[in-house]
């Protein structure tokens, strides 16, 4: 059964600056900076939260259904998804804009300067989940467009799909009535910890009343791990060293599509927090956002090395 995800299709294009921005920028001169940087490297990937996640899925030998928008220069990511067998059924193709564009440019102190355009993705609604007709029991909300977010979210709690919500960078801009709106009836609600603090200062709320909220609440904490409420029960799942730091940039979803995963394999919340965790441990040693390979079989096996167990 297929496994639905909605949220932003992107290209990052990733730039490394060979010195420091800040041997080239007045501080007194801010309000009339004008600057060039001369790059030396430009790397493109294929991103964005849905597309990430998706990919993760498939590598576990899932059968991941994106519905989201994309622009009129998609063709490359498409035939990126074609090779690795990422259904592209559930993408709406918008021809008078770009898909959304993410350039980075970091300097060698890994400060970063980046620039968003959100192209296709500000019309995320027009990507309808009513044109779904096959079954699905899981499904994430990330993020993307508001208004998309919230009808897709009411939609799929509607058909009783099981949800996990991803707010993710839109979370600062969601009111705090319609961030309690994404929680309630939700069956995972999914957060770094920075985010987990401004959902509590926007809501108002405290982390018993949140939890009541959802039915799961996941918060993850990079090298220190993520933890998972349901009810009573928190859970401390334990990060995976990676075998090399080589880039943090997808971690995050990497760690959501391993926690789907197991969530709809039907495992416990321990092990699909330790799947999670394993799949973010990968992320971490590849660089750009798509570049994990590895086996199911393999992945099992490590699996084991890590926690001494199968699943």
């Amino acid at each position: 059964m297929a496994i639905l995800v909605t949220g932003s299709m992107a290209i990052d294009r990733i730039m490394v600056f060979p010195d420091r921005f800040k041997n080239h920028i007045l501080p007194d001169k801010l309000h009339i900076l004008s600057v060039s940087f001369h790059v030396e490297s430009l790397d493109e990937f294929f991103g964005g939260c849905a597309g990430n996640i998706a990919y993760g899925l498939k590598l576990l030998g899932e059968d991941p259904l994106i519905v989201a928008t994309v622009g009129r220069d998609f063709g490359s990511y498409a035939a990126w998804m074609d090779l690795h067998g990422i259904r592209r059924d559930g993408l709406v193709a918008l021809h008078d804009c770009h898909t959304s564009q993410c350039f980075i440019t970091t300097d060698l102190d890994d400060n970063q300067i980046v620039a968003f355009h959100p192209g296709a993705m500000e019309r995320a609604s027009e990507a309808r989940l009513s044109a779904v007709k096959e079954p699905f029991e899981w499904a994430l909300v990330g993020p993307s467009d508001l208004a998309a977010m919230r009808t897709h979210a009411a939609e799929l709690k509607a058909r009783r799909a099981r949800t996990m919500i991803d707010p993710g960078q839109q979370l600062i801009n969601f009111e705090p009535a319609d961030l309690l709106e994404l929680m309630d009836g939700a069956a995972v609600y999914i957060v770094n910890d920075y985010e987990w603090a401004v959902t509590q200062q926007r809501t108002g709320l405290g982390e018993d009343e949140l939890a009541a909220r959802a039915e799961v609440v996941v918060v993850t904490r990079g090298a220190e791990g993520s933890w998972i409420r349901r009810g009573g029960e928190r859970l401390e799942i334990p990060a995976v060293k990676p075998a090399e730091v080589v880039d943090p940039t997808g971690c995050g979803d990497a760690y959501r599509s391993g926690l789907l995963f197991g969530l709809a394999r039907g495992v416990s919340l321990e092990i699909a927090g330790r799947l999670g965790s394993l799949m973010g441990s990968l992320a971490v040693e590849q660089r750009g956002t798509q570049s994990v390979e590895i086996s199911l079989e393999d992945f099992r096996t490590r699996f084991e090395r890590e926690f001494g167990a199968a699943f």
